[in-house]
Parts: C-alpha cells; sequence; structure tokens
C-alpha cells in the first residue's frame, strides 16, 4: 500500500485518482521537466530532469496497470447477478471476444502494415507484433512498446518522444533521425538498427534510458557502427 501511495505521490495526486487524472497529471509534469526547457549546459539540471520524467514514467504506468487490474472485477460482479452463457455457446465467444478487443484496440498481428505519420500518440502497443510496419514520421510520444516487436520496422524520423520501449525487438529497424529524448529502451534489442542522426541527448548529456539495452552492431547516431 505504501508502494502504491508513493505512486500518486509522485504525480502530486490523491489516493483513487481516475485514469484520465493520472495522464494529465503525468502531461503536466512532464512538461514542466522537459529537458528542452532547461539550459543545455547545465549538466546537473539535465541529469535531475531525466530522472524525474522516468520516475513519474514509472509512476504512471504502475498506476495504469492497476487501473486495467482493477476493471475486470466489475464485469466479475454483474455476471455474478445474471447466469453466464456456458463457455462452449457461440454468444459466450462472441461476447469475450468482443471484451478483447474493446480493452486492447490494437490486438491484431499488424506486420508491414503502413502508419506513416500516424497519431500513435499515448497510445498502448504492448506485446503488439509490427515486425516490417511504416512507422516513419509517425507520432509515438509517451506511447506504450513494452515488449513491442518492430524487428526490421521503418521508423525514419518518428517521435519516440517518452516512449516505453522497455525490451522491445528493434532488430535491424531504422531509426534515422528519430527522436528519442525520455524514451526508456532498457533491454531491448537494438542489433544492427540504424540510429544515424537520432536525437539521443542534449549536448554531451544522453537523455535516454539504456540500461541493458543490445547495441550489437548498431549504426549510433554519430555514424560510428558499435562493436
Amino acid at each position: 500500500m505504501k508502494e502504491l501511495e508513493r505512486y500518486y505521490k509522485v504525480l502530486g495526486l490523491q489516493i483513487g485518482a481516475s485514469l484520465e487524472e493520472i495522464n494529465q497529471a503525468y502531461r503536466d509534469l512532464a512538461f514542466i521537466w522537459h529537458p528542452d526547457r532547461l539550459p543545455k549546459d547545465n549538466e546537473r539540471l539535465l541529469a535531475k530532469a531525466v530522472a524525474k520524467l522516468q520516475e513519474i514514467n514509472h509512476a504512471r504506468e504502475q498506476l495504469k496497470s492497476i487501473q486495467v487490474l482493477s476493471q475486470p472485477s466489475s464485469r466479475t460482479q454483474v455476471s455474478q447477478e445474471k447466469p453466464s452463457p456456458s463457455p462452449s455457446s457461440s454468444v459466450y465467444r462472441d461476447r469475450r471476444s468482443s471484451e478483447s478487443q474493446a480493452q486492447r484496440p490494437y490486438y491484431r498481428d499488424l506486420t508491414g502494415v503502413d502508419l506513416r505519420g500516424a497519431n500513435l500518440k499515448e497510445k498502448d502497443l504492448s506485446g503488439r507484433t509490427l515486425i516490417q510496419a511504416n512507422l516513419s514520421y509517425a507520432d509515438l510520444s509517451d506511447t506504450f512498446l513494452h515488449k513491442v516487436n518492430l524487428e526490421q520496422a521503418n521508423l525514419f524520423r518518428a517521435n519516440l518522444f517518452r516512449a516505453n520501449l522497455l525490451q522491445a525487438n528493434l532488430r535491424q529497424a531504422n531509426l534515422q533521425e528519430v527522436n528519442l529524448i525520455g524514451a526508456d529502451l532498457s533491454g531491448a534489442d537494438l542489433t544492427e538498427a540504424d540510429l544515424s542522426g537520432a536525437k539521443v541527448g542534449a549536448g554531451n548529456r544522453i537523455l535516454v534510458k539504456l540500461t541493458g539495452t543490445i547495441l550489437r552492431g548498431a549504426i549510433l547516431p554519430d555514424g560510428t557502427i558499435h562493436p
């Protein structure tokens, strides 16, 4: 419970705040702590801003997960009041399918999909399959891409500002000139990915979380190849 209270406190919210309030608090704080608003020559403040962004991003993720997990309980309560259809009936299967689609609008396999310039800001694409998808110029800021499969995908000049890319598969992906400021690539696989000209920091400060990131054979922003 103390951990839960801490997440609300990080976002400046009362316990039990709605998902809309959580998202709004996150956007407000992310705007305040945006590194671009700080002096580029003040490394101490820039480091503090990056740490703060990671903290509020983590708090929002945890609270959103709790909100999602709490939703099925209401459906369970309703089902106790009415007899449920047999699991083998077509009515039951259709209802389950509809509920699944409503919860995860991006459930289907998106291999090779053309999403050039698409506005996917704050969407949840976690675990989706986007192999060889075209996401060039797409807005993926604040998007949840945890464990997403973007192998060989085209993300040329996409905006991944503050995107959550934990354990994402970005093997051989085109990340040329992409904006990765504030993104979390912890545990992501960027083997042989092309990050030429990618925006990853301010001055000499890296503003991307790269804990455990695999960069074997990747072309780095400055054009060098990671061993």
